[in-house]
């Protein structure tokens, strides 16, 4: 009962002023809501529960349910208050705090609100609650900053670097492909079609694209497999019998050691998948194929890349005003 008297203040909400939509709240409570009716109060606990549960059903990877969980767990330790009774004013508090307490960045803050506010939309739309108090928080404004890529010098440097088949195999396709790290880790050697120099990739939501590499990639891909002595079907297995499949975080520390040898400043996986963007974006292709290529459900989130490079707004420049 108490569902539908949530459905129905949801449906006058537009309709009603604040103080309206209270005093219709408390007479339809008060009126419809027998005792047998009525359920002992949720845990905000359980609430939480129920929103990983959803979010494991619409396909979300592990490390973006943790993510989810280490924030909102975080959120209701500190905010002690029913779900129910939380308010902005509440959640406003919480952000200011949090960025104090933390120290951290204007970034990480709005990436916590981003998933805090997931949470209470995910309530709303069930029912759970009338209105999300984080409808009135919005995106924190921050600085952007020119991000930087590998150039074509580095990335040499890497390949020469690299002491075993593997790495070098691993290297190219990062950077021809421009897939991310969770994408490069749960290849198989079958999705492999070298004739074609492309495989299929399973990207966040379990999308399906595909991806394509350049000879170099395939060169360095076949003697890597050519090399091994397992019959694990992953495409990237670690060193060391038994040869397990090799993980993310797997990945990124090989990288970074690899950047570290060299002196170079910040080399992870993602920098690669960047690069790779910037490249196609200086040679002229098409933003829309960018985002297909880096597989984006987004556009915005794709023109983020397509503004790494000043030197294409000053090869523009003395192109067309200079």
């Amino acid at each position: 009962m108490e569902t539908k008297v949530v459905a129905v203040l949801n449906e006058m909400a537009e309709y009603l002023s604040v103080a309206q939509m209270k005093k219709l709240q408390e007479v339809m409570l008060k009126s419809f809501m027998t005792k047998e009716a009525e359920k002992k109060d949720i845990l905000n606990e359980e609430y939480l529960k129920m929103f990983l549960d959803a979010k494991k059903i619409e396909g979300c990877s592990d490390r973006t349910i943790q993510y989810y969980h280490a924030t909102v767990e975080k959120m209701l330790i500190s905010v002690t208050a029913p779900i129910r009774k939380v308010t902005t004013e509440m959640m406003r508090e919480y952000l200011s705090d949090y960025q104090q307490v933390n120290n951290c960045s204007k970034v990480t803050v709005d990436n916590v609100r981003r998933n805090i506010s997931s949470f209470f939309s995910w309530l709303e739309e069930e029912n759970y609650i009338l209105k999300s108090p984080m409808r009135r928080i919005h995106k924190i404004k921050t600085n952007q900053q020119v991000k930087e890529v590998i150039s074509d010098e580095d990335i040499e440097k890497i390949r020469d670097n690299c002491s075993c088949q593997r790495d070098l195999a691993m290297i190219d396709l990062l950077y021809s492909t421009g897939i991310r790290v969770g994408e490069l880790v749960s290849l198989n050697i079958a999705d492999i079609d070298f004739e074609a120099r492309e495989c299929i990739v399973f990207g966040k939501g379990g999308k399906e694209r595909k991806v394509y590499f350049d000879a170099k990639a395939k060169l360095h891909i076949q003697d890597y497999i050519n090399s091994r002595d397992d019959d694990n079907p992953a495409l990237f297995v670690s060193l060391d019998s038994p040869h397990d499949r090799l993980k993310i975080s797997g990945v990124e520390i090989r990288v970074r050691q690899l950047g570290r040898s060299l002196a170079l400043q910040r080399i992870f996986p993602h920098k690669f998948r960047r690069s790779a963007a910037t490249r196609a974006i200086d040679k002229g292709m098409p933003i829309e194929q960018v985002q297909r290529l880096l597989g984006h459900s987004q556009i915005d989130t794709t023109m983020q890349y397509a503004i790494v490079n000043q030197n294409n707004v000053k090869t523009s420049h003395q192109k067309y005003l200079s």
